[in-house]
């Protein structure tokens, strides 16, 4: 049977805050072109965690002796990277000798293209996807921004309305409750019915790519609000049913069962719970690689962006945030969900490592670091690189534990790793692999994969 899962999750200047303030196109600067000439990506500059001193760090790595010259001179070091890259990119476990794989190795400072194997070759990217969603929901709603989710009372009935809190929690909802229910003791009400109101997002349905058994294993149906963080046929009823046992704990009895309906403009506010920021849950999103968080925040970036809240909508707002603001190669990209999920979605590894390297750059450091910081570090414990999913942990690769950082992605028939290392020379690089279709166990595969990332870090045998 297919394993759909796209990672194997655990259990389950700054601009102000605010509405987010759209920002011009990027321009693409002639490393930029020469880089996409070689199938490659678009300008590079990076470092593997954002914070104060990622510009710096980038400074002192465009200065370190023996790195790639103006002439493009690879240094002994990625000389060396990619010699061993071309080995080890032939490895049976990443199948037909390499040949369903797309790679490419860039150095951050110089945008050098140290290496690339098929770079412009779409394949199914699986949870590198994700990297694409946190970009366009970072940059349309920017970090700061949060979901709210109310209650509001009309006519004897209290409606819990969702706003897209993925992260929405019991004892959260119980706070609302008390609240809800203070307010109604005030006004001698005793009674009452309860609803939910989940219209923010059109009905649920399939992506194109999905099969229906994914629901409710890898992902539930996408819907506004949850509890909990489960999956469930109709997370917003679970939610509701919550917040009625939550109200009924508290003395207020309710009547019947709960409702479906839409809350209308008179209604009185209540009670409400904001969510954490954009920026808390890309981090989330990324580090435990979550389905059912990827697809929320792709809705919340299309109704940001003007469009539908659909996976057609979130992915035409995708489009536009990395093609047109930010200058990324969307060449033989096809998207159709927010999470990876799809098997119909293709991205090259050209446009992953562009995706990153768009995150590095120290202007979009406060809007996009988060990606950085949401990637998970080799041997990480309870991300998806940890122990417990045995990565980074055989001979060829586990030298490299606590240096790469990568966000992770596995479908049956896909693999992929893409992330940020200082290499041997002291020189940050961006990196992307992306492998499709080899009968080899996953096991092997990934520590194939490990084995690519721990090379560009410069530890190898």
């Amino acid at each position: 049977m297919d394993a759909v899962r796209t990672d194997p999750e655990p259990p389950s200047t700054p601009h102000a805050p605010g509405r987010h303030r759209h920002r011009k196109p990027k321009a693409m600067s002639t490393a930029a072109r020469r880089a996409l000439v070689l199938a490659a990506t678009a300008p590079v500059a990076g470092a593997m965690l954002a914070g104060p001193s990622f510009a710096a760090d980038k400074t002192a790595a465009a200065a370190t002796v023996g790195s790639p010259d103006a002439a493009g001179t690879l240094s002994d070091a990625d000389r060396a990277m990619a010699a061993k890259l071309g080995e080890r990119v032939n490895n049976p476990s990443l199948t037909n000798d390499g040949s369903s794989v797309s790679g490419v190795v860039l150095d951050s400072a110089s945008d050098e293209v140290i290496w690339g194997h098929n770079a412009s070759t779409a394949l199914m990217p699986a949870s590198n996807a994700k990297l694409a969603t946190a970009t366009a929901a970072l940059d349309e709603m920017g970090p700061e921004h949060r979901f709210t989710t109310k209650v509001v009372y009309s006519n004897g009935t209290l409606t819990l309305v969702g706003g897209g809190d993925r992260t929405l929690s019991s004892d959260e909802l119980g706070e609302m409750a008390r609240t809800a229910v203070d307010g109604l003791k005030a006004a001698g009400v005793t009674n009452v019915k309860v609803r939910i109101d989940d219209s923010l997002f059109p009905e649920p349905t399939l992506a194109e790519g999905w099969r229906t058994d994914y629901y409710d294993d890898q992902v539930a149906p996408v819907r506004a609000l949850s509890v909990d963080g489960k999956l469930s046929a109709d997370t917003a009823l679970d939610a509701g049913k919550v917040f009625a046992t939550k109200l009924a704990d508290r003395g207020v009895t309710v009547d019947g069962e709960v409702t479906r309906g839409t809350a209308g403009v008179g209604d009185v506010p209540v009670a409400q719970k904001v969510s954490p920021t954009v920026r808390e849950m890309v981090r989330t999103m990324l580090k435990t690689s979550n389905n059912a968080m990827a697809e929320t925040l792709l809705r919340m970036t299309a109704i940001e962006a003007g469009q539908p809240a659909t996976f057609e909508g979130g992915t035409a707002a995708v489009r536009q945030v990395l093609g047109e603001r930010y200058g990324i190669p969307l060449d033989n990209v096809v998207l159709h969900d927010g999470s990876g999920l799809s098997r119909a979605t293709r991205i090259p590894a050209a446009t992953i490592a562009a995706i990153l390297d768009n995150a590095t750059e120290p202007r979009n450091q406060y809007t996009l670091g988060p990606i950085l910081e949401g990637l998970p570090v080799a041997g990480e414990a309870g991300s998806t690189l940890g122990p417990e999913y045995a990565r980074f942990d055989d001979p060829n690769s586990k030298c490299a534990v606590n240096k790469v950082r990568a966000k992770t992605g596995t479908l049956t028939g896909a693999i992929a790793l893409s992330g940020v290392t200082q290499g041997k020379d002291g020189r940050w690089k961006v990196f992307s692999f992306v492998e499709n279709n080899s009968t080899a166990e996953n096991s092997e595969i990934t520590d194939a994969m490990d084995g690519l990332a721990a090379t560009v870090n410069g530890c190898w045998a």
